[in-house]
């Protein structure tokens, strides 16, 4: 085999040259469509960031919220007089039991409270009215089971303050005997002292906090691949995606969030409110490379300086999912411009010497001063081809994008619509009835769907052609449009057969009217092709959720409905379930008649 050298040696310059165009080309192109893809990776890790970090910051602002609403509730029992009568000695056990239920009805209220307690000053803070959450139900402790918990922080903390400020623990895990579905679990208690009519502070109301619950309620409307961290003051874990992390010093071992995100660091030294950094998820048998905004959050009384870490996280291979159908058509368009280089240079080894030197000299200028020099624009043959498509390429492959955008919206909005009346199409319906079925479900609302069929629709179209029918289909589109509210979602699901989703009824009776005033309507005559057609309809009505728990079934009860209209007279309408208030009949159609 022959060297290299060799080989280059025994081509011609004309051949040289063309094998160098065609490489500076295609690394041109290779390049340009390199820089391009990185930089939207780039642009959707940033996006990601700035998205992780304002969700940090509305979820910060979402627990600052909640601990003041635990301190309002914790304030008015504190306020309350039952609780001050009885924390100084009231003995009237009715006075109690009216106390318990009262905190009984706070838990019942906020099932991410564990516990409400009311505590003496007196007899070593022994409790005076308690009520803990155990196994899904409340249990009031009286007599012996009442403790003494003056030796506890949040009780001493507590009787040293004034009366209306509020104590916040640290968030531990709570190995106090007894505590019910507390016991073991991660803690905060909220306190405030309660103090009688002369001033003089007589105990503490307490409200022990579920903190998992917490923010679990907290957390309910983020992504599932958004992981939550949250840290003490010293970096260590207190909530994490892998609960064996959590709590690591209750167990004799340090897990620190800077070890994992040394950026954390700053926040821990008071040098950022907020910090944007990148580490690795180790939940699960895989690491990943993961995109995390963290934030401190000041808690407690401000001039003790506690605060919290509460941070997101999310993968790095999430983010970018999107940017992979664009790395696709990037790189596409590279090979397409290589290959059209390859041609061009086989095109210009073939050409004279002159215009050759003058794209080497263009070249060379281009490789020094990254300006394109003097290139022979006016000949008409291959190097002044190749000359005017390196101005041309950025316009081309913009005009390429345009046109596969362009090309991509026509597709789906064939896919979604009738391409006869316009209308959205048995496909587009269901995706908007199965939505509006999750969101009725998930407020407890109520939906209907009207499902109308074309009486004697057959005998236009054998009687006058079917570009007749066409245009009576579409007429009936416009009149069910004009007939319901913009918020109504009106279709063709194929044939004569049209539905019409209300995503929001108040009353049945509100769709009934609907159906009055269709038929009513549908009495007038059609001005279709220069003649006037009176169409007729029947119609059937299916509501959620009495006839149907998702989008196949109410449409079948509509359906089914509909032929009950059908064989009970034709022009009329029925609902799925025949109420027995009056349904408005409506006289039976005669065949349409033409004028």
């Amino acid at each position: 085999m022959r060297p290299l050298p060799d080989l280059l040696g025994r081509l011609g310059i004309g051949a040289k040259l063309g094998l160098l165009l065609a490489a500076f080309a295609i690394l041109a192109t290779g390049l340009t469509g390199y820089y391009s893809y990185s930089q939207s990776r780039n642009l959707l890790v940033n996006a990601a960031e700035r998205e992780l970090l304002t969700a940090t910051q509305v979820l910060g602002r979402r627990l600052v919220v909640a601990l003041a609403g635990v301190a309002d509730d914790v304030r008015l029992l504190a306020q309350a007089p039952a609780t001050r009568r009885v924390v100084q000695g009231d003995r009237n056990g009715g006075a109690r039991d009216d106390l318990a239920e009262t905190f009984s009805a706070l838990l019942r209220v906020h099932p991410e409270y564990f516990q409400v307690r009311l505590i003496g000053a007196a007899h070593h803070g022994r409790e005076v009215v308690r009520v803990d959450r155990d196994d899904g139900r409340l249990v009031r402790l009286d007599g012996p089971l009442l403790q003494e918990k003056g030796y506890y922080p949040y009780v001493f903390h507590t009787l040293e303050l004034t009366p209306g400020q509020v104590y916040l623990s640290p968030i531990v895990i709570n190995h106090e005997q007894g505590a019910h579905a507390g016991l073991n679990k991660p803690s905060l208690q909220v306190a405030t002292p309660v103090a009688g009519a002369d001033g003089q502070v007589w105990g503490v109301a307490v409200v022990n906090i579920d903190v998992n619950g917490l923010f679990d309620l907290l957390k309910a409307d983020l992504p599932e691949d958004f992981w939550l961290y949250l840290t003490n003051e010293r970096g260590d874990f207190l909530m994490h995606p892998e609960a064996d992390l959590t709590f690591g010093f209750d167990r004799g071992r340090r897990v620190l969030v800077q070890d994992t995100y040394p950026a954390v660091q700053d926040l821990l030294d008071h040098k950022a409110k907020t910090v944007v950094t990148r580490g690795e998820q180790s939940v699960g048998p895989v690491p990943a490379d993961a995109v995390a905004a963290f934030m401190r959050l000041p808690i407690g009384v401000p001039s003790e300086g506690r605060f919290v870490i509460l941070g997101l996280s999310q993968p790095i291979q999430t983010v970018l999912a999107e940017s992979r159908l664009l790395g696709q058509t990037t790189w596409q368009l590279v090979l397409a411009f290589s290959l059209l280089a390859v041609a061009v240079a086989a095109l210009v080894s073939r050409a004279v010497l002159r215009p050759l030197n003058m794209l080497v000299a263009a070249a060379q200028r281009f490789s020094r001063e990254h300006v394109m020099g003097e290139l022979p624009l006016a000949r008409r043959d291959e190097f002044g081809t190749l000359a005017r498509s390196f101005g041309e390429m950025q316009t081309q492959i913009g005009a390429h994008l345009a046109e596969l955008y362009e090309s991509r919206s026509r597709l789906d909005h064939l896919a979604r619509h009738d391409p006869l009346t316009g209308l959205p199409n048995r496909r587009f319906f269901t995706d908007r009835l199965e939505h509006a079925v999750a969101t009725a479900r998930r407020k407890g609302g109520t939906l209907a769907v009207l499902f109308i069929d074309l009486d004697c629709f057959k005998e236009i179209n054998d009687s006058l052609g079917h570009g007749v029918g066409d245009e009576v289909l579409r007429e009936t589109a416009r009149l069910l449009c004009a007939s319901v509210r913009e918020t109504d979602t009106v279709a063709r699901l194929g044939g004569e057969e049209f539905v019409i989703l209300f995503d929001t009824v108040a009353d049945p009776r509100d769709v009934a009217l609907v159906a009055e005033k269709l038929l009513q309507r549908f009495q007038l005559p059609l001005q279709v092709a220069d003649r006037s057609l009176v169409v007729q309809a029947s119609m059937g009505i299916s509501r959620y959720p009495e006839d149907g728990a998702d989008a196949a079934s109410l449409l079948h009860s509509a359906d089914i409905a509909m032929y009950r209209a059908k064989h009970q007279g034709r022009n009329t309408y029925r609902f799925h379930d025949t109420p027995a208030w009056p349904a408005g009949e409506v006289p039976v159609a005669a065949p349409p008649a033409v004028e």
